[in-house]
Parts: C-alpha cells; sequence; structure tokens
C-alpha cells in the first residue's frame, strides 16, 4: 500500500467518523443521558454559576468551550431549549464533542502504525474503532467519557513517538504525551489507567533485560531483529519517567483544577477531592436495586448489559418528537427512538477473544523459546509481533482490572478505556489473516470483517436514534438483558 492511498484511507475514516456523529446532531432538543449535567455545568461555567459534581473538571471546560463558541458562531439552528440554565441549541452543546470524537479512530490507526509500521493494520483498527457504537452515542451528546479516551490514547501514541525518536525529538514527545495524560485523569481519575499501562511496560522491560543479563550467562546468539518501538523501553530512565511521566501530569492535573476551585470556592483543593471520593462511595452495590442498568466488569466484554441513554415512543415519523413529555403507553406507539450505549456486538466479542488469543500466544510463545533452548533462558531479541501482544493485552487488563475490585455502581461506558485496546487486537488478527498466503486464513479475515461491519450497519439505528418501527426495534434487541 502506498503513503498517498493510505493517507486517502486515513481521510476516509475520519469522514466516515465525522459524518456519523453530525448526522442529525440536534435530532433530540432536550437534553440527553448525562447532558442533564455536563451541558449544564459546561453552561455554568460560562454563566459563573458554582456547582459540585463528582469529577474533574476538564470534560466539562470542553463542553463549555464548545457552547461558547457555538453560541457565537452563525448556524442555522431550528430548535433552541432552556434546559441548561440558557437559551441553547442543542447543537451548541453537543458538537464539540462530535469533533473531537472524531479522532478517537485515527489515534488508534495512528498506535496501530507506530506498533508494527504496517499501514494495513493502522487502517483496520481506524475502521474498526470508527464503527463501533459506544463511541458513537458517546460523541453525539454533551458528555465526558469521550475525552478519557481520546487524551489517554493521544498520551499513548505521542509515548510511541517517543520511544522511536532520539534526543530533543523524545523529550519533545514525553512532554506533550505528559500533559495528555494528565488532560486524561483531569476528566475522570480512571484515565490514570492508560499511564499506569505505560508504566507497567516500562518495569517489564527493566525486568526483562536485568534477568536475562543475570540468567543468561553466555546467551546464544539470536540474530531475529525487531523493529518495534517498545524495545527502546529501556532506553527511558528513571529520572525521565518520573519527571515526563509523572510529575509533568500531576502538574497539569493540579492546574486544570484552578478556574474550577475559583469559580466554587466552598472546598479547596484537598476537600474537593474528599467529596469526590465520599460521593462516589455513595453510590452504593453494584446491583440492579441501585440502579437499573448497573453492571459488572466481567458483563462488559459480553456485552450483557449496555444502556438506553433516550427512549421515546410516537405514533408515526411525522409527529413531533415526543423529547419533552411522557411516553405513550406501553405498546401504543407505532415508532420508536432509541438510543441504545451498546457496542457492536460483534466487534466487542471478537475483540476480546483476540485479547484472550494474544495471551495464549505469549504464554505459548515463552514456552516454546525454553523448550527450544533446552535450559531456563530470556530471548535476547522480541519479535514485533509479541510485543504488540503485550503492549495490549497489558493495557486491556491495565483498564479492566481495577474495575474487579470496585463495589459502587459501574456502567458499560466504564470498559470504553480498554475496548479500545480489544479493538486493536482483533484489527491486529484481521490483518495477520488478510497478509496470510493461506486463503483459508484470508477468508477468515475477510469474513471477521464482514460481520463486524453488517453489524454496524444493523444497529446503526440506535446508536444515531433513528425512527424505528417497534418490530425493527425487537429485531435489533437479541437479548431482554439488552433491553
Amino acid at each position: 500500500m502506498t503513503k498517498a492511498w493510505f493517507r486517502i484511507g486515513l481521510a476516509s475514516i475520519f469522514l466516515l467518523s465525522l459524518a456519523l456523529r453530525f448526522w442529525g446532531l440536534d435530532r433530540f432538543n432536550t437534553l440527553v443521558f448525562d447532558e442533564v449535567y455536563y451541558a449544564k455545568f459546561g453552561n455554568n461555567y460560562l454563566t459563573h454559576v458554582p456547582f459540585f459534581d463528582g469529577h474533574p473538571p476538564l470534560g466539562k471546560y470542553i463542553i463549555a468551550i464548545g457552547i461558547w463558541l457555538g453560541s457565537h458562531v452563525t448556524f442555522v439552528h431550528e430548535s433552541f431549549n432552556g434546559l441548561t440554565g440558557s437559551l441553547r441549541s442543542p447543537w451548541d452543546y453537543r458538537w464539540i464533542n462530535a469533533f473531537l470524537g472524531s479522532f478517537i479512530p485515527l489515534l488508534n490507526a495512528g498506535i496501530a502504525y507506530q506498533l508494527s509500521s504496517r499501514r494495513s493494520f493502522a487502517l483496520i483498527a481506524g475502521l474498526f474503532t470508527a464503527v463501533d457504537g459506544i463511541f458513537i452515542v458517546e460523541s453525539r451528546y454533551a458528555l465526558i467519557n469521550i475525552y478519557i479516551v481520546l487524551f489517554g490514547l493521544l498520551g499513548h501514541w505521542l509515548f510511541l513517538l517517543a520511544l522511536n525518536n532520539q534526543r530533543q525529538k523524545r523529550k519533545l514527545y514525553l512532554i506533550i504525551a505528559g500533559i495528555a495524560f494528565g488532560c486524561s485523569i483531569a476528566t475522570k481519575w480512571n484515565g490514570l489507567f492508560f499511564l499506569a499501562g505505560v508504566y507497567f511496560l516500562w518495569i517489564f522491560a527493566w525486568i526483562w533485560e536485568i534477568l536475562g543479563k543475570k540468567i543468561n550467562q553466555n546467551p546464544p546468539e539470536d540474530h531475529q531483529q525487531s523493529s518495534s518501538p517498545l524495545q527502546n523501553l529501556t532506553q527511558l530512565y528513571i529520572w525521565q519517567v518520573v519527571l515526563f511521566l509523572g510529575f509533568l501530569p500531576l502538574t497539569v492535573y493540579s492546574l486544570i483544577w484552578i478556574p474550577h476551585l475559583q469559580l466554587d470556592s466552598k472546598y479547596g483543593f484537598i476537600e474537593v477531592h474528599k467529596q469526590i471520593l465520599a460521593f462516589h462511595e455513595r453510590l452504593g452495590g453494584n446491583n440492579a436495586q441501585v440502579h437499573p442498568y448497573c453492571a459488572a466488569w466481567y458483563k462488559w466484554p459480553l456485552l450483557t448489559r449496555p444502556m438506553a441513554y433516550y427512549y421515546k415512543t410516537a405514533q408515526n415519523s411525522r409527529e413531533p418528537l415526543p423529547v419533552l413529555g411522557p411516553d405513550l403507553p406501553a405498546n401504543a406507539g407505532k415508532t420508536i427512538y432509541d438510543v441504545h450505549a451498546m457496542g457492536n456486538p460483534f466487534l466487542w466479542w471478537f475483540g476480546a477473544a483476540a485479547i484472550l488469543f494474544l495471551m495464549g500466544m505469549l504464554i505459548v510463545a515463552i514456552f516454546t523459546f525454553w523448550q527450544q533452548k533446552k535450559q531456563f533462558t530470556f530471548p535476547k531479541n522480541i519479535t514485533v509481533d509479541t510485543w504488540i501482544a503485550l503492549y495490549l493485552v497489558v493495557n486491556y487488563a491495565t483498564n479492566l482490572a481495577p474495575w474487579m475490585r470496585v463495589s459502587r455502581c459501574a456502567f458499560i461506558y466504564h470498559y470504553m478505556t480498554a475496548v479500545v485496546f480489544a479493538f486493536l487486537a482483533i484489527a491486529w488478527f484481521v490483518d495477520q489473516c488478510l497478509r496470510s498466503y493461506y486463503a483459508p486464513l484470508q477468508a477468515i479475515g475477510f469474513t471477521l470483517s464482514l460481520i463486524i461491519l453488517a453489524a454496524f450497519v444493523f444497529w446503526l439505528p440506535i446508536y444515531l436514534g433513528l425512527p424505528i418501527s417497534s418490530e425493527a426495534y425487537r429485531l435489533r434487541m437479541w437479548f431482554s438483558y439488552w433491553i
């Protein structure tokens, strides 16, 4: 694949992402799901109304910037409401999420390319990320979860760029990566998991090198070379990690709080964190009695409890959207408007399977090497695909495992920070299949891609909240626990 076609492919993925997020953006002239908090909070910054929120402020700052720009740039607005505390068009408080959320597929593509230097892998990863439902839904409304992922992936991409460069460029990329990680944490605390994944990989690389030198007294010559940037992890010294990926993100996180604390002076920096922690502890157990859509971490990969962000019924698609009034009686409506925060089912299922496959591949690679050498030694060089497997498994686990100990009510959108690495995993697997000279493997790669794309088209109406019949709605709700 030529560089020109690669660029055309990336541009096409970005345009697809934009279209999916901006099409009918102001369809619902109301506050959808947690817009009742975040759209209002964003407007509060502009109207100087103090408030408390259970998360750091950056996501609401960005929404506020979007509202301010939207109200000062002339767009054709057909609907307005005063639900944020000011007379606003839904476009004003949603457009910046739609725009910035469109970059997430490009960041995943960028990470794939940095990991492998394979353009096919990058394009597949970008495409699969672009056709996932929960990222489309979260980007179309004034919500903040996309910013955890956006800044977290930006930090990872810049970190990989730093490993691929030397001296001044490396320092520059590490500085910007540290800023990005700080911004992810300043959106929600679980943004810290993206940074933790980098720490674990760096620690692993140093342990591997140290143990390799101690155990391999006379290591055999290993001519297998790796061009993965991750092989350069041990070129980063502890002072660089502490400064650029420790002190800098903490500083950025602290500075981001200043405007909020100036607006709401009720709590200082330390006290507001105590209040946030107490807020989450009060959310109660992870069960349906606390909230009907509570879902423990083990339900996320299998997509056993997605969320309805918006659900209304009408007699027909020409009837004014019932956005402010009550639903019609049960089974009375012939047309359903449903916005479902649900991933692309087959993309999520295949992604989880690909993560398990990569875990197995890592285990097999180690034992195969030891068996071949007939002694307990460490390979001097690690292949590119082994590094990729290690990177994806470590980051997926780092973003999922902490939720195993969380007892508060959690939701499907908390999986967004982990599932992006599952997208990369299935993209890697499909790319390996398509690049194979073995026809059955090529057929598997093509079939998996076709199923994922077909699933995206099939469930698209409930991602965009398009009017569908009750029969079409039931056809898409495969399981009772999806409703």
